[in-house]
Parts: C-alpha cells; structure tokens; sequence
C-alpha cells in the first residue's frame, strides 16, 4: 500500500458490487486494482465497466493478487465467509458486505482470522457510516431530545417474490430478516445498544423463511424498539427516535438518509441535509481507507464488538421465529 493510494480489489461482481464500484471514484485515494469472478468474461465485462486494472477469473487469483490492499466481499451473504476467509489467509484486508455472515459463529470466526493474521476487517453496515446516520447519533449523546425512549423503524419491499428468488431461499439466508432487518437492528443498536429483553413473531414462507416480520425490543431502565421488516409489501421505510425532550424523524429509505428533521416542544422543526454525490457507499469506503492509512485493523465507527452483538441479537430473533439456514 502507498502511502496516500489505496488498492481495492472486488470480489462478486453482482449488482451490490456495481453500486459499490461506482462510488470508489468518490473518495480521494481510491484505486481501482482489481476485480475478481467465478467466471473470467463476467470479470473482464466488469472491469471494463468501472474502470479497474485488472480482472480475476477466480477468488483466489484475486485473494492472491500483490497489488491489492484491501478487498470488498460481494456475494451473496451465505458465501461472506468463505470468501473473506480466503483473503484473510492471503493477507488481505476485507470489507464484508452486511449481515456479515449467516450466523454468530461465523462471524466470530472471521473476526478471529483476521486478528490472528493481523488485517483489517469490517462489515459494511453502510448505514452507520452516513454524515446523517452520524449527525443523528452525535445530537442523542449531546442529550439534544433527552433520554430516548422508544424508536420505531421498518423496511418492507413490495412482493411477492418467486419461490425460486434468492430472498426465499434458506440456502442462501433468504427472508426478510438479514436482508431488510439487519437496518432497523442497526439504528437501535447504534442508539440504545443491546437490549435486554427480545420477542419477535414472523409469518414463514413455504421455504420457511420469514417473510413479515415484527421485533419488539426492551432496554432498561425502560426503552422500547418496534421494528419491523417484510418481504410482501412495501412499507414506509422510514424512523423515527423518540426523547424526553423531542425526537428525530428519519424519511423514507432511513437507511440512507440525505436528511432527517429535529422536532422539539418550544422550538421551530429543524431540517438537516446532507447533499452528497452518489449513492452513499462511500462513506464506508473513505472510512476503510482511513483505518488502513493510520494502521488501524477495526474501525471504531463499525468495531468488531458490534458486528458480534448484532449478530447476537440476530440469532436469537431467529430462534424465536423458527428460521434456519
């Protein structure tokens, strides 16, 4: 790695990888090393595409590629660990697209590779890393609505989907869960932390993955979280946080929000926006190049701790909705 460039290779040039692929440009150091498929013609048409350097008719030639510093995991998440493990033992840094993996043992293992290998490794919650998403979560800790109380959030795409759709399909983590859930879970986490008390209900599809799904959060001393996800019907798609002094209203795709509004008692609604190029992914790129400029093998944005927590909570929704991959 330069000093002031940094490599980045792509690994799983599907759609996620396409919208990731775009916003590289944005961020000042960027380079676009390498791409790398299961399929030579599909790498090389997405090299092309994006501008990258090289293509990889495989993982492991791209895990092993010397002029890449860091590599974006874009498979499907049932494939996450796998694939990050193989950059991982090549020495690479990784961005893992979110959920992580399936499941915490997984993703525990991957936190415990690239420790003992001595690499950077961060899911791609990109969320988290969005100026409004951080502008929202520095206004709560100032105190500027209170003490929060309850938040409620959800994330509903308009169905139904082929029984043969990857979301239905429990092989490949299907449901609404790790797709759509993963942002409402994210919020509340990034707010209140890990809850103390978890009920959640969802309808199965055939294929039994959930495909409505309701979460009921409880934190001492006495906050509540309402989230909800589905994959049958198109929801509103916003949020909203809730203080003793006022709340925090997110839009529709709270998820990747350009704005939200303050309401509090005695004061005019204040509107925050945040213009920015793109789609938003690169927010989270900037911030891997950060941590690997200064040496750091987390982000203190999107530590470890956090990706094992939420996964956590995770697993135990889906004990107690009954999915399994």
């Amino acid at each position: 790695m330069t000093e002031q460039k940094v490599r980045w290779g792509i690994l799983g040039p599907g759609g996620i990888a396409a919208s990731f692929a775009a916003d590289l440009p944005l961020v000042p150091g960027a380079e676009l090393a390498a791409v790398g498929s299961r399929n030579q013609q599909t790498a090389d048409a997405f090299a092309e595409r994006f501008g990258f350097a090289r293509a990889h008719g495989s993982y492991a030639d791209l895990a092993a590629d010397p002029d890449v510093d860091v590599i974006y995991i874009a498979t499907p998440h049932a494939f996450h660990d796998e694939a990050a493990l193989l950059c991982i033992e090549a020495g690479k840094s990784v961005l893992v697209e979110k959920p992580i993996t399936l499941d915490l043992a997984s993703a525990a293992q991957l936190v415990a590779a690239a420790r003992d290998k001595g690499v950077f490794l961060m899911e791609a919650m990109w969320m988290r890393l969005n100026p409004a998403i951080r502008k929202i979560a520095e206004l709560v800790e100032d105190g500027t609505i209170g003490w929060v109380s309850a938040i409620h959030a959800d994330f509903g795409l308009q169905g139904p989907f082929d029984a043969e759709h990857r979301l239905r399909d429990p092989k490949l983590g299907g449901g609404a869960l790790l797709d759509l859930g993963v942002y409402p879970i994210n919020l509340v986490h990034l707010i209140l932390g890990a809850p103390a008390s978890v009920q959640a209900w969802a309808h199965l599809t055939p294929e039994r993955v959930d495909e409505n799904t309701g979460i009921l959060l409880g934190y001492e001393p006495g906050a509540v979280a309402a989230l909800t996800c589905s994959i049958n019907g198109q929801s509103r798609n916003n949020a909203t946080i809730t203080g003793t002094e006022g709340r925090i209203e997110l839009p529709e795709g709270f998820f990747v929000p350009r704005s939200f509004v303050l309401r509090r008692a005695g004061h005019d609604p204040e509107t925050f926006d945040f213009d920015f190029p793109g789609s938003g992914y690169q927010f989270e790129a900037a911030e891997v190049q950060r941590c690997l400029l200064a040496g750091e093998l987390e982000s203190p944005l999107m530590p470890h701790a956090t990706t094992l927590e939420v996964m956590t909570l995770l697993d135990t929704i889906r004990e107690e909705i009954g999915v399994v991959y």
